[in-house]
Formats: structure tokens, sequence, C-alpha cells
């Protein structure tokens, strides 16, 4: 981790905050999003251009329109024009995006021996919010992985767990709202973190949500990630056996692979079938207590 004690946290502007997470000459992403319309604007620029005030003044006039404005998180190779993974240059940040207790996940957040502290937390909607960490070091199957247990750790949406996902731009009003509501961002330290920093392990569902503030941060992540199957068969698994119902499983695994099968919802059902199946096997050949009128001491204690 590389950081500045001497830095004082603020506020950002849009441009500011294009800056700050691009370098100048860098190829970056903004969508342009109308939801009178239903039509979409994606360009793909320099950040210095982006952050200019011809630039400002058309997004402003889009937002004024009616559109949301959104800005790519990791910069674009040179020469590409379309957001898609094959096109991303590096993976520069990873990123929470807090749509449903928001203030409750900030909280937990903050203290946290699991997570660094975030470069940026910004307010996108009373009680909602997106943080921003900066990262270096981290390959796109890396950084999907952790966006992934973020999500899962600190209720974030899982929707938003790719490396091609946009959030939204500072100072531009959430047109998702019918009152006026402009995101405010604030930059609360320059560090730039690589995958020791974060203590989060793949599939966080499954461990205590929001960890107690004493708890040792372990500082390390698995030194092997398991592959896309392996890793939803195996939250279907820990979902299912947790109780939680089968439907609602499916939903957050096609969710999540959306944008990489062909048919998600299938590819779903088809993994939690699977994981059903094991259970209900390892439930068969578990053996039967000698004593089934008397509870074990290590039961009582799990119960």
């Amino acid at each position: 981790m590389s950081t500045d004690t001497l830095f004082t946290p603020r506020s950002l502007t849009a441009s500011e905050y294009v800056l700050v997470l691009f370098k100048a000459e860098e190829n970056v992403a903004i969508l342009v999003r109308n939801r009178h319309t239903g039509t979409t604007i994606q360009r793909i620029t320099k950040a210095d251009t982006i952050s200019s005030p011809q630039f400002q003044s058309w997004l402003a006039n889009q937002n004024v329109a009616g559109s949301d404005i959104f800005v790519g998180m990791n910069p674009i190779k040179d020469g590409a024009y379309s957001r898609t993974k094959d096109n991303i240059k590096d993976i520069r940040h990873v990123y929470l995006d807090l749509d449903r207790n928001g203030d409750e996940s900030i909280e937990a957040i903050r203290p946290s021996f699991e997570v660094p502290a975030p470069n940026f937390v910004l307010d996108t909607s009373p009680g909602k919010h997106q943080v921003v960490w900066k990262v270096a070091e981290v390959s796109q199957d890396q950084a999907e992985s952790l966006l992934h247990s973020l999500a899962n750790q600190f209720d974030g949406d899982l929707a938003a767990t790719d490396t091609t996902r946009v959030l939204r731009l500072p100072g531009f009003a959430n047109r998702k709202l019918p009152q006026e509501f402009i995101i405010q961002a604030r930059h609360e330290t320059n560090a730039v973190y690589t995958l020791p920093d974060f203590a989060i392990h793949d599939d966080s569902l499954e461990q205590s949500r929001y960890r107690v503030q004493g708890e040792q941060r372990k500082r390390t992540m698995p030194a092997e990630h398991k592959s896309q199957s392996e890793d939803d068969w195996a939250f279907a698994k820990r979902a299912l056996s947790r109780g939680d119902d089968p439907e609602t499983v499916i939903k957050r695994i096609a969710d999540y692979r959306a944008d990489e099968k062909h048919d998600p919802e299938y590819y779903a059902r088809h993994t939690v079938a699977k994981a059903q199946a094991e259970l209900q096997e390892q439930s068969l050949e578990r053996p039967a207590p000698e004593h089934p009128n008397v509870t074990s001491t290590d039961d009582r204690r799990d119960r």
C-alpha cells in the first residue's frame, strides 16, 4: 500500500474526480442514459477531454434534459471503441454500489479490519452510496472475485461486480429520483492498495456480515481463486445450507452471470439443482447419532 499521511480529505467536482481516477492521457468511458427517452450515449475519450469545460457543459445539458451521467471505473485500451472486458487496459479501481442499507454499510466499512480505508465515498441519493478503492497489480479475474466478495460482505449490489462497470459521476443530478439530488464525492485518501490489503475472502455471504471491530485483520487473499462454475456452485451450497430460498439463490447467480452466460437463468438453475443434489446425498450419507436423545456439548454451543 502506498499513501501520503498528510492527505486532507476534500469534496471533488466532476472534472477533479475524473483526473484523480485516471491519468490525463488515458481513455475513459462516459455513459449518458436518458430516463425519459430510453436512449443511451457512450463516449470513450481522454480523461483531460472529459474534464474540459466544453465536455462538462455538454454533460450538464444532457443532465438537465433528463439523463443520468456515469463514468467507467477502469481505463480503456488505446484504439478501442467499446467498453468490454477485452478492452480494459488495467484494473485501477474496485468498488461497491450500496443501493440498500447504504448508511449501515458505510458504518461497517469505515472501522472494518477486512478492508482498507476507501479512497472515495459518493452520496448518490439519500441513504445510498458508492465506495471506490484505488488498486494496483490486480488482474481482471482477481478484481471480479474481490468485487463479488465485497458486495456479499457489505450488502452491495451484486450486479455491480464486473470490471466494465460504470458508476455515477459527481456534480450531476440523479434523474432516477423524483426530487433533485446532486451526487457528491469525497476524496478521503490517496492510498493505492494491492490484494493483501483486503482480507475479504471469496463468497463471504457465509460469514457474519459486519465483523466486530476488534477482530484481527488477516491481510491475505486466497492463493488460488475458484473457477466461475466452482465459485457459483460453492455459493449455492452454502446459501442452501443456510436455508436460503432456492429461487433467491437462482436469481442472484443469474444476475451475477448475466453478462457472461448465453442463458444465465438456465445456468443458475442447473447450478442450484446440482448443489441441492449434493446436499441431499451428503444428508443421506451422514450417520445417525448413537444416542439421539443426548445433546453433546459441541451441539449445544453451535445452536
